[in-house]
């Protein structure tokens, strides 16, 4: 009787085999289509934010390139017009998305360094014109050290009818860095770059908090040659 017992289990486990292994199957399945969807949306969204890097021509020196990056204080711009910063409140924005860089130095010469700067620029329900001129600057340093120098720069957003986010990339020649001697690399400076933000906007960036415009299908990119500020 107890054999009789064993294989009647062993019969019901051997037909309920094919039915688990199709629930597994399905759920296996089911997590992939949802992990392929979450990689699909991803890239969708990169790709709308990313802005596509110049095509800077490479130089060979006699050294290494200082190392450019931006601030992450002033990656960010955010203008609000209310107290409480909220999207209802938001004005124009705008946001560094993309950055490159070469150098060109032999011997003596200074450090000739060209910069390719990508902006994401965005106008909030508050903003109150079609049209902004951002401020943004690029500062040398000394390897994490103190400021050579700096100079301020401008670029500017068109907003079409109905377009409330544009992409822009501003060239920026000749920002040119002295060598005390001919060994002098240019591993010993860093090319720093920024928006021009009040303390509030820094401390925004600070906190990790951001708002951005709607993207509009229609939004097409634009692009400038960098000048500088007029202050």
């Amino acid at each position: 009787m107890r054999r009789n017992l064993i294989l009647l289990s062993c019969l019901a486990l051997a037909a309920s085999a094919p039915a688990f292994h199709a629930y597994a199957q399905k759920d296996d399945d089911a997590r992939r289509r949802a992990q392929a969807d979450a990689e699909k949306k991803k890239a969708e969204k990169e790709k709308q934010w990313s802005t596509p890097q110049a095509d800077l021509p490479v130089v060979k020196n006699v050294g290494p390139c200082p190392y450019v990056k931006v601030l992450y204080d002033a990656a960010r711009y955010e203008e609000f017009k209310a107290a409480t910063p909220t999207p209802s409140t938001v004005g124009f924005t705008g946001e560094i998305t993309g950055l490159a860089a070469n150098c060109e130095y032999k011997g003596g010469d200074p450090i000739v360094m060209r910069l390719a700067v990508g902006f994401a620029l965005g106008r909030g329900p508050m903003a109150g014109a079609s049209s902004k001129d951002y401020h943004y600057w690029v500062a040398v340093t000394q390897r994490n050290a103190m400021v050579i120098a700096k100079q301020d720069f401008v670029v500017r957003g068109e907003f079409k009818p109905g377009q409330d986010r544009v992409q822009v990339e501003d060239k920026l020649d000749g920002i040119v860095i002295p060598r005390a001697t001919p060994g002098t690399s240019g591993s010993n400076f860093e090319v720093l770059v920024g928006f021009d933000v009040t303390p509030e906007m820094a401390d925004f960036n600070r906190d990790g908090k951001r708002f951005r415009a709607n993207a509009v299908p229609t939004a097409v990119a634009s692009t400038t040659t960098g000048a500088p500020a007029a202050r």
